[in-house]
């Protein structure tokens, strides 16, 4: 009898171990979401890449290891160099993830240039690049003289951060940047180009499918239904039902009946909001440099 009487429970022991287990490869299949979407698989196969050698200014350098390269250009001083080697580390770590230069360069602009033309000019002039010179590259320009910032991507990073991505990033920093908050300004540009270049191009890399929480949320759902419901058909039959306690000589229904008297329906018109997000001027786009390599780009002020 007593074996009997524990087969029920040995069962739902042994539907819980299942269904946990189900919802560990249910949580890793939704943590791997992003990785169906990564360039290695999706995009064409990367280009070979080039020896480490020189560019033709002589000042940026480039090579297949992580951390050889100066990526931030703090030329007005904007960082410590504490966080300016902090950055360029984390540059160099999360570039090499996805083969592009993730630039950063300030200036006191003191000729008054536009802030595109510089863009343009120091990708011209330095020729930086993970795979080659002018190469793969994501730069953020910031001006302080206009108080204006202009990202810009260059071939792979063209395509992978295009102008509305490269949007939604500038729309994320400028707050900091109006506040004097530089650093982190500069390292969720960084984490953020990262990200979106792990997202095939054409999708938008800020939908809820592609934020760990809420894959994590909706694998624990899914999980805790395929427990209960295992649970709950692992125990024995049920066979007691409402008419075994029922006394039909005593039981009844006290007759009753609700009337409907009316529906009533409030209208009230919801104002449309036209201004843009976080309320800083921006827009832009991309071009061509005078050295005729083409961007994707974003520009605004803080």
């Amino acid at each position: 009898m007593n074996r009997r009487s524990n087969r029920p429970h040995l069962k739902k022991i042994q539907s819980i171990c299942l269904g946990c287990l189900l919802l560990s490869m249910l949580s890793i299949a939704f943590l791997s979401v992003s990785g169906w979407m990564a360039p290695s698989l999706l995009a064409a196969p990367a280009e070979l890449l080039a020896p480490a050698a020189e560019s033709e200014a002589g000042s940026v350098q480039y090579a297949k290891e992580a951390g050889t390269k100066t990526l931030i250009f703090d030329k007005a001083g904007l960082l410590t160099r504490e966080e300016a080697e902090e950055l360029n580390a984390l540059a160099n770590r999360l570039g090499a993830k996805r083969e592009t230069d993730i630039i950063i360069v300030t200036t006191d602009n003191p000729d008054q240039e536009d802030v595109m033309v510089l863009t343009q000019n120091f990708y011209d002039e330095m020729a930086p690049g993970y795979d080659r010179p002018h190469g793969n590259a994501v730069i953020l320009t910031v001006d302080m003289y206009h108080r204006e910032i202009y990202l810009a991507g260059f071939y792979k990073a063209e395509q992978y951060l295009d102008d509305s991505r490269l949007d939604l990033i500038r729309d994320q920093i400028i707050p900091y940047l109006s506040d004097g908050d530089y650093r982190t300004a500069f390292e969720i540009y960084i984490k953020k180009a990262h990200q979106y270049m792990g997202i095939r191009p054409g999708v938008d890399p800020e939908n809820l499918l592609f934020q760990t929480w809420f894959q994590l949320t909706i694998s624990c759902i899914i999980g805790g239904v395929v427990v209960g419901m295992m649970a709950y058909h692992s125990g024995g039959r049920v066979t007691v039902n409402h008419r075994t306690y029922e006394d039909k000589s005593t039981s009844g229904v006290v007759k009753q009946y609700d009337r409907y008297l009316r529906t009533t329906v409030t209208k009230r018109k919801i104002p449309k909001n036209d201004s843009r997000p976080g309320g800083w001027g921006g827009g832009g786009g991309g071009g061509v440099t005078r050295g005729g390599h083409s961007h994707s780009g974003s520009r605004g002020s803080f």
